[in-house]
């Protein structure tokens, strides 16, 4: 069986643009979280979220004359794919036209370019259509994504979104392992990206009553999974991506090897639009599967990379799936949620999970969960609460959670 390498990380993140300043700020418990920029979040309940710092160039990766035609997803995601296509030392630009049909490029984003298409709307219907792009229907179809990013580079090989909410990036990168695992392709560019922090978007949230409303005076404290006070999740915009390659190829041309997938499962409770089964079993099996896959047993992981949202029943359910997944063991296994840091990036959550988890098995440390000021006794597990700690990863599991009942998990191994 083919095995699939992770030779490259690229990150723009709420705490840090670009991979080691993401990392240090996360492994430092440094929040991304602050009041709203984006427009003026006054006549809502929600005013908080985990935005990229205005120091983001867009320009440098989309030209000014592109700009109003894309959304703000596509500089985001070409920000990092450049980033990580550097530090796996790929040169698209030197490549030719047959080997550039030999890398694919897998996106996962949960809502694409809505933010692009409510603002083509607001044009639209405050009498500004002179003013609309003439791409508001490709753009606002959520695969030109990927194609944004396979004409930025020149990638030639197949070019997918993958578009199941919260899972999306997690479900990417399962789907670009099974593509290299198949011998379909021997390179995978995949990640996940979101930006959905728009007025419309942020309304449709707070209607549901699953987002943080109490903290909008110390945004910081925002987002808190697992404590007993956590009163929703804060939106946020972000985008982490990944060169996957072929073990052997990779190591042949003396690729740095960060890790390695390792397993993937994915499963659906089909009980709700929004709810999750209070059970936990098919998270737990999502879990299991990708530890089956993997060929290992629960007690060879020593860290998770919780979904942890900081919505009441998020977090507890989880919980109890993960004593369901690893049994006896889910008291010995250490784990983070990185929300508790940047907020939420929807669709692009599992990808960010994935580059701090490679982050940490390179440097021994995991970060910490902020804001856990007294913990919820239905989640008492090891959060790795307040401060990050030294910790050797051999197996790590990144979970993920999204509405429709999906769950997903990868096993992510040490090289």
């Amino acid at each position: 069986m083919r095995r699939v390498a992770i030779t490259g990380i690229g990150a723009v993140s709420p705490n840090g643009i670009g991979r080691e300043r993401f990392w240090k700020a996360t492994r430092e418990g440094t929040s991304g979280v602050g009041r709203i920029t984006r427009f003026d979040p006054s006549a809502f309940a929600v005013q908080v979220a985990g935005e990229i710092p205005d120091e983001f160039d867009e320009k440098a990766y989309v030209d000014v004359k592109d700009r109003p035609h894309v959304s703000r997803a596509a500089p985001l995601a070409a920000a990092s794919v450049a980033e990580a296509l550097a530090d796996a030392g790929i040169d698209a630009g030197a490549m030719s036209r047959d080997e550039l049909r030999g890398i694919g490029v897998i996106v996962g984003s949960g809502g694409g370019s809505q933010d692009f298409t409510e603002e083509q709307y607001r044009l639209f219907y405050t009498g500004h259509q002179k003013q609309c792009s003439v791409y508001t229907i490709p753009t606002g179809t959520i695969g030109t994504l990927a194609s944004e990013v396979s004409m930025r580079f020149g990638f030639r090989g197949l070019s997918h979104i993958v578009s199941t909410g919260c899972t999306s990036s997690t479900d990417a990168l399962g789907y670009a392992y099974r593509n290299i695992q198949a011998g379909v392709l021997d390179t995978v560019i995949a990640g996940g990206v979101d930006s959905p922090i728009a007025p419309l978007i942020l309304r449709g949230f707070q209607l549901m009553r699953i987002m943080s409303t109490r903290w909008n005076h110390e945004p910081q404290r925002a987002s808190r999974p697992f404590s007993r006070d956590r009163d929703g999740f804060v939106i946020a915009e972000g985008s982490w991506f990944f060169v996957l390659e072929e073990m052997e190829r990779a190591r042949a041309r003396g690729a740095r090897v960060y890790g390695e997938i390792a397993g993937y499962g994915s499963t659906c409770e089909a009980f709700h639009r929004v709810r999750l089964e209070e059970c936990g079993e098919e998270p737990a099996r999502a879990m299991r599967l990708a530890m089956s896959e993997a060929r290992i047993p629960p007690s060879e992981v020593q860290y998770i990379s919780y979904h942890g949202t900081s919505t009441e029943l998020n977090d507890r359910i989880e919980t109890r799936a993960v004593k369901l997944a690893f049994d006896g063991h889910a008291y010995k296994l250490a784990g983070s949620s990185l929300k508790s840091l940047i907020g939420h990036p929807q669709g692009a959550c599992g990808a960010a999970g994935v580059a701090a988890i490679l982050l940490s098995m390179r440097d021994s440390f995991v970060h910490p969960t902020i804001n856990v000021d007294e913990p919820d006794p239905e989640c008492d597990l090891d959060y790795v609460a307040g401060e990050g700690r030294k910790l050797e990863i051999e197996h790590a599991v990144a979970n993920c959670i999204a509405f429709g009942s999906k769950n997903s998990a990868l096993v992510l191994r040490r090289v």
